[in-house]
C-alpha cells in the first residue's frame, strides 16, 4: 500500500514585500557549499513550512550603505536590473528562534551570489522576497525518485526530510568532492548514491544512467529532480516519455544552464514553455 499523505496541501507564494534578512553566521557545511543563517525583522512573519520552496534573493552590490541600498525599497521592490537577484532554496527555519538557513554553492567568485556568500560575515544583509510554494507538499507514491546536483541539494534535501517516514526510493546526488556529501534526514527505505563530477561546467549523464540501470518500480511513483539544464532535459525525455510518468507526479525542474547567468537562463525557460 502507498504511503498516504502526511503533509499540508500545496501552498501559495508569499505576497509580502521585500523582507531586510541579516547574518547572523556563514560557515562552510562542506567543502563546496557554505551555509548562511539569517535573523532579523524580517523574519517575524515569516510563514512556517517552507522549506524547500524558492525565494528571490536581492543583493546589495555597489552600495555605499545600508540606508543607500533600503532606499531603493521604500516603495516595495526596485526596478529591475537596479540589484542583482538569484533564486535560492528555503532549507530550514525555526520559528521560535526567528532563524532561516540558506545554503549557497561555493563555486569561485563567478557571480554576485557566490560573492556575497563567500565574503559574508554577522551583520550583512539582503533582501529576500517570497517565499514560494513547496516543490513537493503531498506525499503518496510507492517509491520516489529524488535526483539532485549542488544547486539543487536544498530542495531534494528539505523534499525527503518531509517524507513519511515509511517512504521507499532512490536518491542520486551528484557532487563535486568526496568532502560534499552531507548529512540529510533521508527514509532508511531510499537507495542513497553519491556521485562524484569535480567539474560541474561540464554536461554529466552519470545521474540519469545510474536511473536507467535500476530494474524499474511498481508505481505510483513520484519525483523531485532538479539541476543543470541539459541534465533535466534528459530526465523528461526518459520519465514523461519513455516511461510515460503523469506531469502531476512529478517535479522535474532546470535550476542552471552552464555557460548562462540565470536571467538568460528564466529567459530561455519561457521560451521553451511557450514553444511546446
Amino acid at each position: 500500500m502507498a504511503p498516504t499523505p502526511s503533509a499540508p496541501a500545496p501552498q501559495p507564494s508569499e505576497k509580502r514585500g521585500p523582507r531586510l534578512l541579516t547574518v547572523k553566521s556563514a560557515r562552510y557545511l562542506t567543502k563546496n557549499m557554505i551555509r548562511v543563517t539569517f535573523i532579523g525583522g524580517g523574519l517575524k512573519d515569516f510563514p512556517k513550512g517552507r522549506e524547500g520552496a524558492n525565494c528571490k534573493l536581492v543583493f546589495p552590490e555597489g552600495m555605499g550603505s545600508k540606508a543607500e541600498f533600503l532606499s531603493h525599497f521604500e516603495e516595495g521592490p526596485p526596478k529591475k536590473g537596479t540589484f542583482p537577484v538569484r533564486t535560492y532554496t528555503i532549507r530550514h527555519f525555526r520559528e521560535e528562534a526567528q532563524e532561516l538557513d540558506i545554503d549557497f554553492v561555493a563555486h569561485g567568485d563567478e557571480g554576485p551570489a557566490t560573492r556575497w556568500a563567500q565574503a559574508a560575515k554577522p551583520g550583512d544583509y539582503l533582501m529576500l522576497m517570497g517565499p514560494g510554494p513547496v516543490k513537493m507538499s503531498l506525499f503518496y507514491a510507492r517509491y520516489y525518485i529524488v535526483a539532485a546536483d549542488m544547486s539543487a541539494l536544498p530542495v531534494a534535501a528539505a523534499a525527503l526530510e518531509a517524507m513519511p517516514r515509511d517512504a521507499k526510493g532512490i536518491a542520486i546526488f551528484e557532487v563535486m568532492s568526496e568532502d560534499d556529501k552531507q548529512a540529510i534526514d533521508i527514509p532508511e527505505g531510499f537507495d542513497v548514491r553519491w556521485l562524484i563530477n569535480t567539474d560541474p561546467h561540464k554536461p554529466s549523464t552519470a545521474q540519469l544512467d545510474l536511473l536507467k540501470s535500476i530494474s524499474w518500480p511498481d508505481g505510483p511513483i513520484q519525483t523531485c529532480i532538479a539541476g543543470e539544464h541539459s541534465v533535466i532535459k534528459g530526465f523528461r525525455e526518459f520519465l514523461l516519455k519513455e516511461k510515460s510518468l503523469p506531469a502531476k507526479d512529478t517535479y522535474i525542474s532546470g535550476y542552471w544552464k552552464i555557460g548562462l547567468v540565470e536571467d538568460e537562463h528564466q529567459k530561455m525557460k519561457r521560451e521553451e514553455a511557450a514553444a511546446a
